[in-house]
């Protein structure tokens, strides 16, 4: 009857694993996933590549084919002003989703814990109906002999 159980508990086990992105994305608001979105185009080769074809056509423009009426000449001063309010609004955004990947980090190393403890008292239990298993094994086998030396 003992050994029913046993396999009758395993059957209704439901697994507890929660997925760390699913979680950490349900409690995301529209203006962090645009500073996500934001922090992923800002840091990628596209964006490195695209701006600097950028910023070497805007020196193209200005010194060669608009020479004598440039809108921004050589020391490209109006460049340089939106650099740095681009820079200056991007920086924050880019941190703002460092700080979100840090909470992430630190929410699936929370779940991985919980998982881990539960994994602990898994085996933990495993182990004592493994011994109690042998146990009766072990008294039916002394009956059966008992029963083979009574029957000779």
């Amino acid at each position: 009857m003992n050994a029913i159980r046993f396999f009758a508990g395993s059957f209704r086990r439901v697994p507890r694993v929660r997925d760390v992105n699913e979680v950490f994305d349900a409690r995301l608001t529209v203006g962090q996933r645009l500073a996500d979105r934001v922090a992923a185009i800002g840091g990628s080769w596209g964006f490195i590549i695209g701006f600097s074809v950028f910023m070497v056509a805007w020196a193209i423009l200005n010194t060669m084919v608009l020479a004598r009426h440039a809108f921004d000449p050589f020391p490209f001063i109006f460049l340089n002003l939106m650099l740095s309010m681009l820079a200056a609004l991007q920086a924050p955004i880019i941190m703002m989703s460092q700080n979100r990947q840090a909470a992430k980090d630190r929410l699936e190393m929370r779940l991985d814990y919980e998982t881990n403890l539960r994994s602990e008292a898994e085996i933990a239990s495993l182990h004592e109906k493994i011994d109690l298993l042998l146990a009766m094994a072990g008294d039916e086998a002394i009956a059966l002999r008992e029963m083979a030396h009574a029957a000779k």
